[in-house]
């Protein structure tokens, strides 16, 4: 299981929400690989991370959630529902 973030987990779920996505696997049981992203914004496409979320799920946006059987879950309220329906 990876986890694509920006560049942390840290911050509050309110605010964050690479740092909700991440919470709710912990909550729910898993320890994902953080795999940080970098980039923002207009600068995504330089940064190999984003291109590879490009890549996986057509846009640049995390968090992106990758499961073992390589199904993708893409964004914090997405991430943090399957968790929640699926705990470790």
């Amino acid at each position: 299981m990876k986890l694509y973030v920006c560049w942390g987990t840290f911050g509050t779920d309110k605010q964050h929400p690479c740092a909700k996505a991440f919470r709710a696997l912990q909550s729910a049981g898993y320890e994902p690989e953080v795999v940080k992203t970098y980039g923002c914004y207009g600068t995504d496409r330089l940064f190999k991370g984003r291109c590879e979320v490009k890549r996986l799920t057509g846009n640049f946006k995390v968090p992106t959630l990758i499961l073992g059987d390589d199904s993708i879950i893409d964004s914090s309220d997405a991430i943090s529902a399957w968790a929640a329906e699926h705990p470790a």
